[in-house]
């Protein structure tokens, strides 16, 4: 029986629920934290795992679900009954903060611990000492040699991807994660794209847990999920810090994180042309690709280098030929946008025919690739470098797309059906008329 239950179940009943147990079974019943916890703070069920990663967005519960897991490893039956370990490394990323969050934080060790249980603190050995003798030293990872030497059975490492020094810290921990029959060790961390967390991610030995802010909504104020939510949802950063899901840049990418969080923009200017940019898929079906739809908007007053574009929204769709046609037609008129440009190479006249089945005025444009994708992205990159491209919010998926086309090519799964479209309508607003601009000739009067 797990608390969702009882609450579900009504009031009556959880009344009845607890009316029947004892006085003792009441008092235990708040540190019975696998009887409250949400499904990602529980460990796994699995046997054979050394790291467990629990990958949350900010406030998902992460260190009150570290601190339970440190207390069912050394706690036993009774307060000084051995525990399955004896010896705990606690790692953060200074020792400030694992006292101030890890130890005695509002989700820390000690707010979690029943009073018979609760671990003395010494402060000048910078460790907790339960009842039962079961020993946890505090550790910075900014100091990566002081894990050289001691040995533990169990350890915590919380916000391992902001690590300064992680990959150090988290080499000397592995060779001192020796002691026991299988030693194991916990990660607490929001998502970061850095090497350490991609290594502890790809290792076969390692289970994850993974859930957004709002899984833990009960206990956060409403007004902080608003806010978040109203700046940050739909944004790359959002998807880290809010979704909790780890945003990589492929080696070798086009765009980057950090270039696509710094073209956010709030700002939607009067444009002189929009396009409704459209890459159809090869085929139709429940496994096919889904049908780039992206629309963007550019300012062209001055010469090519004071031109400025904002991609406004990415309506990218799975489907028949008739689903996407609709979505870009109704993206059009969205828009009011003059145009509608879409590739050709494996549609050919057809794609125009399911476009003017919808809308038979459309003013279309057809588009082949004569080079590969990422020969053609290139040049939309550059702008982006330049600064004279921005972003506003909800194109998440589209930006992942983006910081996975590499200059070999894409490396993510399926086709870059949302950044096909995203360059199309880039050469049509920007880069094929700054190809035909011409300057005026200036005739020398000496």
């Amino acid at each position: 029986m797990d608390v969702d239950w009882i609450v579900s179940a009504g009031l009556e009943v959880s009344k009845a629920f607890l009316d029947d147990l004892s006085p003792g079974a009441l008092m235990a019943l708040p540190y019975m934290f696998e009887f409250w916890a949400l499904p990602h703070q529980l460990p796994p069920k699995a046997d054979g795992w050394r790291t467990w990663v629990i990958m949350g967005g900010r406030g998902a519960g992460k260190t009150r679900a570290g601190a339970e897991w440190v207390r069912s490893e050394v706690e036993g039956n009774l307060p000084l009954t051995p525990g399955r370990s004896k010896r705990v490394a606690l790692v953060g990323e200074t020792f400030d903060q694992v006292r101030d969050v890890m130890v005695f934080g509002e989700s820390g060790i000690m707010a979690c611990s029943p009073p018979d249980r609760v671990p003395r603190w010494e402060a000048t050995r910078r460790r907790l000492v339960w009842p039962n003798g079961a020993v946890a030293q505090c550790f910075s990872a900014h100091e990566p040699e002081g894990l050289r030497g001691p040995q533990f059975d169990a350890a915590w490492l919380d916000e391992v991807a902001k690590w300064k020094k992680a990959e150090e810290a988290w080499d000397m921990l592995q060779f001192a994660l020796r002691l026991g029959e299988e030693p194991r060790q916990v990660v607490t961390t929001t998502p970061k794209n850095v090497g350490v967390l991609k290594t502890i991610l790809k290792s076969p030995s390692t289970v994850t847990t993974q859930a957004p802010t709002e899984a833990n909504r009960a206990y956060l104020a409403q007004s902080f999920l608003e806010e978040v939510r109203a700046r940050y949802a739909g944004t790359r950063l959002g998807r880290q810090e809010l979704d909790g899901v780890l945003m990589e840049d492929a080696e070798g990418a086009l765009w980057s994180t950090r270039i696509l969080e710094a073209a956010r923009t709030e700002d939607v200017p009067q444009f002189d042309r929009v396009v409704v940019a459209v890459d159809p898929p090869v085929t139709s079906g429940p496994k096919s690709d889904a049908c780039g739809i992206v629309v963007v908007g550019a300012v062209t007053q001055g010469p090519p280098q004071d031109w400025r574009a904002v991609v406004l929204e990415d309506v990218s769709v799975a489907g028949s030929p008739m689903v996407w046609a609709e979505a870009a037609i109704s993206a059009r008129d969205r828009w009011s946008a003059d145009r509608l440009v879409a590739e050709v190479n494996q549609g050919g006249e057809l794609v125009e025919e399911v476009l003017r089945q919808v809308d038979p005025l459309v003013a279309y444009r057809a588009v082949r690739a004569s080079r590969g994708k990422a020969a053609r992205a290139e040049p939309v990159a550059a702008l982006y470098e330049q600064g004279r491209v921005r972003h506003v919010r909800g194109l998440s998926e589209l930006e992942e797309q983006m910081c996975l086309m590499t200059v070999r090519g894409f490396e993510g799964k399926g086709s870059p059906d949302r950044v096909d479209a995203l360059v199309w309508a880039m050469f049509d607003l920007m880069i094929a008329p700054a190809a035909s601009f011409r300057r005026p000739q200036i005739r020398s009067l000496g």
